[in-house]
């Protein structure tokens, strides 16, 4: 009897463990069927909203910038360094003196040779007097006239070869750094140091061929140097290449640029955009918000979760649930953090920002307020 009441409770027991552990799979299922209706959890993303503004047209390229004028000063004439009358980077006038080179030898022969051109002054003065009371004949007068010519001619070509020991600014504007020293030889053509106009200055960049009817002299430009605070810099074009690039098939344009403050530095390259004449409003969204793919441009339209009936659909805090979709976009120029959309989107759409690389279209959302920045036409961030 014992041993049945021991069987008989075991059975029992292990029912009951059996019912429980029933319960607890009923429940997982039942909550995973629940779970599988609501979908996965929705995501955070910052949404921002599509808007309609004054859109200007523009044409953007990457310039370097070049001198109105820039030489490389050098001498003609051999010798030593015996002056050198500049500073590196100093702004020196047109004419003034840079470089002098030891000219003693041609100094002496120029003493001489004024010495014969006054003995034949002299002489001419007297055969002038002589003829005046003909005591001589024109014959003299000629040979003495000759003779004052010939040492005035050999007074100018060693004054001349004076001049060029003397190495002069061709023109204003700022030097380089200094590339020789005080008593160096210096045979002909040797580098001194380079000379630079500053104020104005030029831009030169490419545009496509495509784009060659719509430019012309004197269009506006704008130049912005990469990380610059500064406001950008107004210049006009000046210059159209008449010849188009056979390889690139790109047409170069020059523009010219006041320099004042001197921020623009040969070598320098900047960023160009060429203002057109047309302007129109354009819808315009953050760029952060566009999804680039192989097979197109794409942006995630936030919108309410609707059912069968196209009634709005709440979540438990009463709200409307927030779902994506995904659209795809035709996009057009950028500029800032700012990219204008040509078609696909309307105006008052609001978009994802920033999140929508993890999501897919239908994707529950949950909009988070975030702290980045918000996006400007002419973004100048801080360099920390």
């Amino acid at each position: 009897m014992r041993y049945v009441v021991a069987i008989l409770g075991i059975l029992a027991l292990v029912v009951a463990l059996g019912g429980m552990k029933g319960a607890q799979i009923a429940t997982l299922i039942s909550a995973g069927k629940k779970f599988e209706k609501a979908g996965p959890p929705p995501e955070s993303v910052s949404t921002a909203v599509a808007e309609e503004r004054p859109w200007e047209g523009t044409l953007t390229a990457v310039g370097s910038i070049v001198a109105a004028k820039g030489v490389t000063v050098s001498n003609e004439t051999a010798g030593n360094v015996t002056r050198i009358a500049f500073e590196s980077g100093a702004h020196v006038r047109e004419g003034e003196v840079l470089v002098e080179l030891e000219a003693n030898v041609e100094r002496a022969q120029l003493a001489s040779a004024r010495a014969r051109r006054a003995l034949a002054e002299v002489s001419l003065k007297r055969s002038r007097a002589l003829l005046a009371s003909r005591s001589v004949p024109q014959a003299d007068v000629d040979n003495s006239q000759s003779g004052f010519d010939a040492a005035s001619a050999d007074v100018k070509a060693i004054e001349a070869q004076i001049a060029r020991k003397t190495v002069r600014a061709p023109f204003a504007g700022r030097l380089g750094i200094r590339a020789i020293n005080l008593g160096q030889y210096l045979n002909p053509g040797t580098t001194i140091t380079v000379l630079e106009t500053i104020d104005p200055i030029y831009v030169d960049f490419t545009l496509p061929q495509q784009r060659l009817a719509s430019i012309q002299i004197g269009m506006p430009v704008r130049l912005e140097l990469e990380g610059a605070k500064e406001a950008q810099i107004a210049g006009t074009i000046s210059a159209i290449d008449p010849a188009v690039d056979a390889t690139t098939r790109s047409i170069r344009l020059r523009a010219d640029v006041a320099n004042h403050d001197e921020r623009l530095r040969t070598g320098m390259f900047v960023n160009v955009a060429v203002v057109l004449p047309q302007q129109s409003n354009a819808v315009l969204i953050p760029s952060t918000a566009v999804i680039h793919a192989a097979y197109g441009d794409s942006v995630f339209v936030v919108e309410d979760k609707k059912d069968a009936h196209g009634n709005v659909l709440n979540g438990p805090d009463g709200k409307p649930v927030k779902v994506v979709r995904q659209q795809f976009v035709k996009l057009g120029d950028a500029r800032g953090d700012f990219v204008a959309v040509l078609d696909g989107v309307k105006a008052g759409q609001e978009l994802v920002s920033a999140g929508g690389f993890k999501l897919r279209n239908g994707a529950s959302v949950v909009v988070k307020p975030d702290v980045k920045p918000a996006p400007e036409l002419s973004p100048r961030p801080e360099n920390r």
